[in-house]
């Protein structure tokens, strides 16, 4: 009887627990990193690099906001010229109440004249002058990407969200879009080595693989010298990588047509260069991207 009387208000407690909902959300963390060196002297980059930009803001309205559509969204997108702090951000994950977010994200009631349409209107402009005002002569690249991931506080990492009941698991998706010539440059912090893939290293990687009959990705890989090291870092593998490469430097405008041949030329290489750092340094993903 005792037993009995054991399992029926076992029975009758566990009725009176409510039933966990967990959810699973993703959101979009965009950051466009802009190389302001004298890429951009060439009167076609600025535009071209402003219109890819607006690309980006577009997509990050329409397809990650949604506003009209989609409640409570967290994603956010930052603009940094390298040379440059983090300048400009959009970021609906600092906008807690949920009433506040829907009011910004609409442009209405308190935020009718400074919500979400006029912050990416102004984000816009903002990009625009700095296209207009910066020339950075030299860009340590690389190194500069690696200090922002470390010490900038652009990247998100995912987080658990419960009340004891219901459990929200919040993603996001972290991409790094970078707009530069695809040259690589570093610095060593530990014995101030300077690593630089530009025009030298490009004509090395060529001439190996011709004399050895093998291709860039095979080269790279048999000889390492030909690359560049890797460097680690515990937040790489949260970031997706995109390089946005707008500068075809071995088309002859004359004759219009390449001084290489397919597989040899230098974004071809570029991009097998990138793409063996971006993975060996543990980043999520790499794509390249020519426009």
């Amino acid at each position: 009887m005792k037993l009995i009387l054991i399992l029926i208000v076992t029975l009758l407690l566990n009725s009176c627990i409510p039933e966990s909902n967990n959810k699973y959300l993703t959101y979009q963390n965009l950051i466009i990193l802009s190389d302001m060196s004298d890429r951009i002297s060439n009167k076609d980059f600025p535009e071209k690099d402003i219109l890819e930009i607006k690309k980006i803001i577009q997509y990050f309205e329409k397809e990650c906001v949604k506003p009209g559509e989609k409640i409570g969204d967290k994603s956010s997108i930052h603009f940094s010229p390298f040379s440059q702090k983090n300048i400009f951000s959009v970021d609906l994950d600092k906008i807690v109440n949920l009433g506040d977010k829907q009011s910004f994200i609409n442009s209405t009631g308190k935020y009718e004249l400074n919500g979400l349409k006029e912050k990416l209107l102004e984000f816009e402009k903002i990009i625009t002058q700095k296209y207009g005002s910066i020339n950075d002569k030299g860009i340590d690249l690389l190194s500069i990407l690696l200090e922002k991931i470390q010490n900038e506080n652009m990247i998100k990492k995912d987080k658990i969200i419960t009340d004891g009941i219901d459990t929200t698991f919040v993603s996001y998706e972290n991409h790094i879009y970078i707009l530069t010539d695809g040259y690589l440059e570093y610095t060593l912090k530990t014995d101030n080595h300077q690593f630089r893939f530009g025009p030298s290293k490009i004509i090395q990687l060529r001439t190996y693989c011709k004399k050895n009959n093998i291709n860039v990705e095979n080269a790279l890989t048999l000889n390492t010298n030909l690359g560049l090291i890797p460097i680690k870092n515990e937040l790489n593998k949260y970031i997706n990588i995109h390089v946005l490469e707008t500068h075809e430097r071995d088309f002859n405008k004359k004759t219009q047509n390449y001084d290489n041949q397919i597989g040899y030329r230098d974004n071809e290489i570029l991009e097998q260069v990138w793409k063996k750092w971006i993975n060996e340094s543990g980043f999520k993903n790499f794509e390249w991207e020519r426009y």
